[in-house]
């Protein structure tokens, strides 16, 4: 057990001073918590990014999309695999004993993106029709260990951990069944796990980095109880109490309080405990400043004088692909211009690379009832995935080759201050991780943008053989990056330059291909990633 049972001694001392000081009058205990506790109410932060099962305001929602207005961070080393797993936190208390309004403070004030609340309700069981019954008449017991589904917990929890997308079941406590639709949840830097039972099963222990234990008196939680199952679960008060005596509190005195023993640290008086909070907060921001790590500037000394990869395939530098790029390339180029040879040239990309794609053989009937042995796709279906904004300019030239395609959309942009790439927005398609996927960008310099691409198709369980990056330009060192890290992708560009400048834009290079393509100009405080702009 690590130092914070420490800490747990301290804090029912502090407890004891603040009881001590609200004898004395409340403008004294206001002094002590300004002077100790940096998340008193009046000093609560602005709420970050949260993914919940039930869908909560993000910082910004359209009618069709969410978009994340801080992003996040690499969490996998140069070679693309997994380095950065995320702060998984483990809340465990009674029922109704505060453990969510915690989660919600502790989100507040840790001031990250992309944290994730992961709550074991989520995971009860399907009930049988007799189980159905028994709850119906308050005789099911559902603080009991076997009213949970621990293996799906387990498995959720582990790929969440890692950064994979997991889908969460949605529990309707009324019915007492889960309903049809499932959340998907994607990657987080923090994991916040809360549950009754959160400390009751040995492999979910294995993956909590932090243990807190909420301790609230058993009748502020018998209360708080009665208001919520009459307010939002519809049941009557004598079927609460009736459940409560029967089985929520033995479940307590049983499952739950003894797991105390395990915790890092306990909180008394739940939400209220700015001190144990403000300690919890510290604790999980020391932990992400070692986690930190760097992509790009590892990428720029990586593989140089490596031969081009056996996965690369450039196409055919022919005297009409030349023409195309000394248009494309000349800066005195009309956007006019830029714009429709730009165009000739992804249609050429699109065309090169469906030639990659496996094919089988198949036999059809002609009109002059004639047998024809021609060829088909070897797979479910092609799905298309852009990342914005530039790449986002290939989609057309991909729908007028593939007729019905899917498309899906990635943003990534450089953060200004770390150099380094942040996942900020992802919308994909359902099932893709049964297709072909195109992965398309303008220009790729260093890579960075693209590796975290490619690790997000890969973390939602696309088959790495199965996707193909796609640019116009790409500069060796990039090229270099995505077949280290990702041997199986194959690579599929126009062309390939040698050199990058210390602000890493290809050289000779294109430009920033999105300010030029949809005629806008880059404001000095923001900036893309790899694509559109040679880095």
């Amino acid at each position: 057990m690590f130092f914070f049972h420490l800490i747990f001694i301290t804090l029912r001392n502090t407890m004891e001073s603040v009881a001590h000081m609200e004898a004395i009058g409340e403008d004294s205990l206001d002094g002590l918590m300004r002077d100790r506790c940096p998340l008193t109410p009046s000093q609560s932060p602005r709420k970050r990014t949260t993914s919940q099962s039930k869908t909560e305001p993000p910082l910004l929602r359209t009618n069709k999309r969410t978009i994340y207005t801080a992003g996040r961070p690499p969490w996998y080393n140069v070679t693309g695999t997994t380095f950065k797993e995320a702060f998984v936190i483990g809340l465990c208390g009674g029922s109704a004993s505060g453990k969510t309004t915690v989660a919600n403070k502790i989100i507040e004030a840790l001031d990250v993106p992309w944290v994730v609340l992961l709550s074991m309700d989520s995971f009860y069981k399907v009930l049988s029709k007799e189980e159905q019954e028994l709850a119906a008449r308050n005789e099911y017991n559902f603080d009991h260990p076997d009213a949970f589904d621990f293996e799906l917990l387990v498995t959720v929890l582990r790929k969440l951990k890692k950064g994979k997308s997991i889908k969460v079941p949605v529990y309707d406590f009324t019915s007492h069944s889960r309903r049809k639709e499932w959340k998907t949840v994607y990657g987080a830097n923090v994991v916040i796990f809360e549950g009754i039972l959160a400390f009751a099963n040995k492999e979910l222990l294995k993956l909590l980095d932090m243990k807190v234990f909420v301790d609230t008196d058993s009748d502020i939680r018998l209360v708080r109880r009665l208001k919520r199952d009459i307010t939002n679960r519809g049941r009557d008060i004598a079927g609460v109490i009736k459940q409560y005596n029967k089985f929520v509190k033995p479940a307590f005195e049983q499952y739950i309080e003894p797991t105390v023993q395990v915790a890092d640290i306990v909180v008394p008086r739940g939400g209220e405990n700015f001190v144990a909070l403000d300690l919890i907060v510290q604790h999980v921001h020391s932990q992400l400043e070692k986690r930190e790590i760097t992509v790009r500037s590892a990428l720029a000394s990586a593989h140089q004088g490596q031969p081009l990869p056996k996965t690369l395939s450039v196409m055919e530098s022919t005297p009409q692909v030349r023409g195309m790029h000394t248009i494309i390339r000349n800066k005195e180029t009309s956007r006019d211009e830029f714009i429709f040879y730009s165009k000739r040239l992804m249609r050429l990309l699109i065309e090169h690379a469906l030639s990659f794609l496996p094919l089988k053989p198949v036999s059809v009937e002609t009109p002059q009832e004639t047998v024809y042995e021609g060829k088909r796709l070897s797979g479910k279906r092609i799905t298309g995935v852009s990342i914005l904004r530039a790449g986002e300019t290939m989609e057309q030239a991909l729908m007028a080759v593939c007729k019905d395609i899917r498309l899906g959309k990635i943003l990534i942009q450089t953060n200004h201050d770390t150099g380094e790439p942040e996942l900020h927005y992802l919308r994909l398609p359902k099932d893709i991780s049964e297709d072909y996927v195109i992965l398309m960008d303008s220009t790729v310099s260093t890579g960075a943008a693209a590796l975290m691409a490619v690790r997000v198709l890969l973390d939602h369980d696309v088959q790495e053989d199965k996707i193909f990056l796609l640019s116009l330009l790409m500069a060796e060192m990039g090229v270099h990056s995505v077949a280290y890290a990702f041997p199986k992708v194959r690579i599929i560009t126009t062309a390939v330059d040698k050199k990058v400048n210390d602000e890493f834009h290809i050289i000779p290079g294109i430009g920033n291909f999105g300010d030029r393509y949809f005629g806008t100009d880059a404001p000095s405080d923001w900036y893309e990633s790899d694509e559109g702009m040679d880095y």
